[in-house]
């Protein structure tokens, strides 16, 4: 299975810093966000990614480019310890793929760009600036990896859902599974799904949170989706209406989420990620520690 990451969009929201650098290229720790994204990819067994792009975004193809020159120095300078880590952005195997998006016209449309390189076959999406947090779960095998299993043994599509406080419902595709409750990592039938519903119109606190895996008739649905929300292309639309057509289950995240799409989501996980770090993360506690008194 193939996964499509969407990376063409401008970051306005994290203005003045993606003024010149993707957003997908701010760091979290020592990695920028779009490799997390990628690993989360590889560790759930997906080889072939899909970046959905810009072409002003030459940065984000770079990152996993080979460094020849770089590469080189690293060696001859006897730096090997980083040479690995540089090696490591993109390993043997991992086929990424680049397509244009020649609009700006929502989620959809940008999936929509990627079918001539998928086909008619089921694909998983993942959201660049939605990080799962990887210290509260195992990757190979949790979340978009158990998403996947889910897909293979059910042929379902999963929608990957997390709790919300109810006063932030409006910032979410929102989750209708009528009076179902599961455990985290596991799933439920979706009933229906609402793009930023107000409180009083939720159907739940479930949110979309940024991973799915969809079947292949998403795709005609999808093609005659008319623009929703913000005068764009809105995914949560298609996904509403395959649920007419064919069972679609809503997969309850095992662990947390990150919203780096805003500053103060950002911010949050950025410290989050670095205090975890194996090198630094003990001296930064300590630095904090001082620094906060």
């Amino acid at each position: 299975m193939k996964a499509v990451i969407p990376v063409a969009g401008f970051g306005t929201r994290m203005l003045p810093a993606t003024k010149a650098i993707p957003k997908e290229m701010l760091t979290v720790a020592d990695k920028p966000l779009i490799q997390y994204i990628v690993e989360e990819c590889i560790a759930a067994g997906i080889k072939d990614i899909i970046l959905v792009n810009h072409s002003f975004k030459t940065a984000i193809v770079n990152h996993f480019n080979t460094a020849f020159e770089l590469e080189s120095l690293l060696k001859n300078t006897g730096k090997l310890d980083l040479l690995a880590e540089v090696r490591r952005v993109c390993p043997p195997g991992v086929n990424l793929i680049q397509v244009y998006q020649d609009q700006a016209n929502g989620l959809g449309q940008a999936i929509l760009c990627t079918r001539p390189v998928i086909g008619n076959e089921p694909f998983a999406v993942l959201l660049p600036d939605v990080l799962i947090n990887e210290y509260a779960c195992h990757l190979a095998t949790d979340n978009l990896a158990k998403m996947l299993q889910c897909f293979q043994q059910t042929h379902r599509s999963q929608i990957m859902v997390e709790r919300v406080p109810c006063n932030e419902v409006s910032k979410y595709g929102i989750a209708d599974c009528g009076a179902q409750k599961a455990e985290a990592g596991y799933n439920m039938p979706m009933y229906n799904i609402v793009e930023k519903p107000s409180i009083h119109e939720a159907p739940s606190d479930l949110a979309v949170v940024g991973r799915y895996v969809l079947s292949a008739n998403i795709w005609p649905l999808l093609a005659k989706t008319a623009p929703g929300i913000g005068g764009e292309i809105q995914l949560t639309d298609a996904i509403a209406a395959l649920i007419k057509h064919e069972a679609v289950d809503a997969f309850v995240i095992n662990g947390y989420s990150h919203d780096c799409g805003n500053k103060l989501g950002y911010m949050k996980t950025f410290i989050e990620y670095s205090l975890r770090h194996e090198d630094y993360g003990a001296e930064l506690k300590r630095w904090l520690q001082q620094a906060m008194k």
